[in-house]
């Protein structure tokens, strides 16, 4: 947003959104009261995430009331905030089905059967951690890491004894380092496009913040690995061989997966990606069974696999998937997707920004309020594509009259916002991480090390100037 164009005047600055004006101090109460709602339901009442943001639509329809608005205007607002979310509502589903397919296919418990014989049981944290940030680097997405070795982690963490919220946090911040650090993300390149700066520059830059941040992680999951399990080698190899028995273990296995790895690096659209990988897990299963009972299949893409082994760790690992797993974390992607739309279609999201820009006045500042944006954006829509955009849009001139360089500002857009996503119960990759690991995000967020240090690094180079070299 160019000065010419508008005069910022700190909180008091009015913006026309859709509805009438709002001002800063407005939008900021609006904000505040519905991030208060859920802090208070999710932390105090223990409620699941759906019952805040529900209660936070009503708050909106009654603050457009007194308004004196249309209702039309939120239903506008609402079908737009689900419209920009429709694909990741089909990729879960598809995620569902997916997940249970390859369970009967075996390629998942082939994937844990062939970790444990890979990785060390006394450093199974950090080896979690960097297989699932390696993965991540190679395919550009989170969401196939943690839902094809992410899962196989959690399973071989639950055989060990391990506390699945410390595995869920070893494996997102792997998986979020892989997707950030990586040129075929779709949030990387997303990052570098707003700021206007070259993709590989991009990646080069954040290695200031991602190079520390695994650092530091990889230590404190040595730590705190060395601590947990309680699981000996002869049980661990009683579980194997259970598992064994239960399913398709076996290298042809493999392929659905292999291939999903090839599609993702040759950047194959998501969704043909996944319907490539359900086809070769059904041809894999019928293969290595030797039969078709289409029966057993209908209830297994709507319910998940399910079999009973005998062993109740085995069960709750193997017993998974489906499209009614994933619905869920879809009813509550509607509900946070509606909240996001209808405070945009409100202006109270333009005016936030809008309002914020007048306290870019520093090099620190500058880098603190394009973090802070993208994690507030985070925490109001849910949407991490947004929480890169809208800041990066509105600072992108004030970083650029300072003599900040987009790489900077595509830095603090990625620290704010892509990492910080996962650590929100209804954000987008929060809410699919929870439903795919099976473990809560505030159960995972204080493990997930590299998420959280990301934005206090970033900061710290903003204060210090390290790294900030400008022209």
């Amino acid at each position: 947003m160019k000065q010419s164009n508008n005069k910022i005047e700190d909180t008091k600055t009015e913006v026309e959104g859709q509805g009438r004006k709002v001002n800063g101090w407005e939008a900021l109460s609006v904000v505040a009261v519905i991030v208060g709602i859920i802090a208070v339901s999710l932390l105090s009442l223990g409620a699941e995430p759906h019952v805040p943001l529900f209660l936070a639509v009503v708050f909106l329809a009654i603050y457009n009331f007194t308004k004196r608005q249309p209702w039309s205007l939120l239903e506008k607002g609402i079908v737009n905030g689900i419209k920009s979310g429709i694909i990741p509502i089909m990729i879960f589903m598809l995620i569902g089905v997916l997940i249970a397919v390859w369970m009967k296919s075996g390629t998942i418990p082939t994937l844990i059967s062939y970790s444990f014989n890979l990785i060390s049981v006394n450093y199974f944290l950090p080896s979690a951690f960097l297989v699932t940030a390696v993965i991540g680097i190679s395919i550009g997405s989170s969401f196939t890491t943690a839902s094809t070795i992410g899962i196989a982690f959690m399973g071989l963490g639950s055989g060990l004894g391990f506390d699945p919220a410390l595995t869920a946090g070893a494996v997102v911040s792997g998986a979020l380092l892989g997707d950030k650090m990586s040129p075929l993300s779709d949030t990387t390149n997303l990052a570098s496009s707003v700021s206007k700066v070259d993709l590989f520059d991009h990646i080069r830059y954040m290695m200031w913040t991602a190079f520390p941040a695994f650092l530091i992680s990889l230590i404190l999951f040595f730590i705190i690995g060395s601590r947990q399990g309680d699981m000996t080698g002869t049980e661990m190899a009683g579980w194997l061989d259970s598992l064994n028995d239960a399913a398709n273990v076996h290298p042809a296995a493999l392929i659905p997966a292999i291939v999903m790895v090839i599609l993702a690096m040759r950047r194959v659209p998501a969704i043909p990606a996944m319907l490539t990988g359900i086809i070769l897990g059904f041809i894999t299963a019928v293969t290595l069974e030797g039969q078709v009972i289409l029966q057993e299949w209908m209830p297994l893409i709507q319910n998940g696999f399910e079999t009973e082994t005998g062993n109740s760790q085995l069960d709750n690992l193997l017993n998974r998937g489906g499209l009614q797993s994933m619905m869920w974390a879809v009813s509550l992607l509607l509900l946070a997707l509606s909240m996001g739309g209808i405070l945009s279609s409100l202006g109270i999201i333009n005016a936030l920004i809008a309002s914020i820009q007048g306290f870019v006045s520093t090099r620190g500042r500058a880098v603190m309020t394009a973090v802070l944006s993208s994690m507030g954006l985070n925490i109001s829509l849910g949407e991490q594509y947004m929480s890169v955009v809208l800041p990066g849009e509105a600072y992108i001139e004030r970083f650029k009259e300072m003599g900040l360089e987009g790489k900077h500002l595509s830095r603090a857009l990625e620290s704010g916002g892509t990492v910080v996503n996962a650590l929100i119960p209804y954000g987008v990759s929060g809410v699919f991480m929870a439903s795919v690991l099976e473990v809560p995000v505030l159960a995972y967020l204080p493990f997930a090390f590299f998420c959280l240090l990301c934005p206090v690094i970033t900061l710290f180079y903003g204060f210090t100037g390290i790294s900030m070299k400008t022209k």
